[in-house]
């Protein structure tokens, strides 16, 4: 028998490479980034965070305790660009200075995005004062979205809410009765309908929402993507994910 040994080659230049932290429950953040950097030179690899439901500001703030920790297991020793986290709520029950922090401890030289902070970027982008919201949130979840995003200086105008207290029901929202609910809803008064919630599948319905309403939709996974994007600095022309790829 011969035995040959043979030197490999490795590359030399990598894909920009995305990490994504989503909820061991969330049944959506995932499918939306891996449908949406299909075919795109860029990578991604994710990671669960233990979750507790019913969520609570407080289950969401104990979630955090494990950040530094998931962080760590993206890729040990490898260099990330970007490191998004994928709860909007758990982002504002923890502070997002906290998550930025606790991921840069084991991540210290990878940029970080959220979904509420993704979402300020964006409104701030777009010029945006006055908000309609939408979410699948309880009232105690609900009054600290609304909260942070007055410290914030936006005025909200209207909030319509499924109170859904598992993440795992969220996920498991039709769709089609999505379209349906929120394009029956009057927020003329408004600059922009946001959608919270990165369990809630709404990416693929923004564009067709957008056209029937005339009015700009933003979503946490939509805005998390965007903005993700803006931190790698990846140009390349983004179409059908809502007017927002536009800016």
């Amino acid at each position: 028998m011969k035995i040959t040994k043979i030197n490999p080659k490795f590359i030399t230049k990598n894909n920009p490479r995305i990490g994504l932290i989503t909820l061991a429950s969330d049944l959506r953040i995932e499918k939306d980034f891996n449908n949406f950097f299909f075919g795109k030179n860029v990578d991604l690899y994710s990671n669960r965070i233990k979750s507790y439901n019913p969520l609570t500001n407080e289950s969401l703030k104990k979630m955090a305790d494990e950040v530094t920790k998931v962080t760590a297991d993206i890729l040990p020793g490898e260099k990330l660009d970007c490191i998004a986290y994928g709860c909007t709520s758990g982002t504002i029950a923890a502070g997002y200075k906290s998550i930025y922090e606790k991921i840069n401890l084991a991540k210290s030289d990878t940029k970080v995005t959220t979904p509420i902070t993704s979402t300020l970027n964006a409104l701030k982008k777009l010029k945006i004062k006055k908000l309609s919201i939408f979410t699948p949130y309880s009232d105690e979840i609900n009054k600290s979205l609304i909260n942070f995003f007055k410290k914030e200086g936006i005025e909200i105008l209207e909030l319509s809410y499924f109170d859904i207290a598992s993440d795992l029901d969220i996920g498991r929202v039709d769709p089609d009765y999505l379209f349906d609910i929120i394009s029956k809803k009057d927020f003329s008064k408004s600059d922009v309908m946001f959608v919270s919630c990165t369990a809630l599948p709404i990416l693929k319905i923004i564009n067709e929402l957008e056209k029937k309403l005339n009015k700009i939709i933003l979503s946490s996974n939509q805005t998390l993507i965007w903005d993700t994007l803006k931190q790698i600095n990846y140009n390349d022309k983004i179409e059908g994910y809502g007017e927002l790829f536009k800016n």
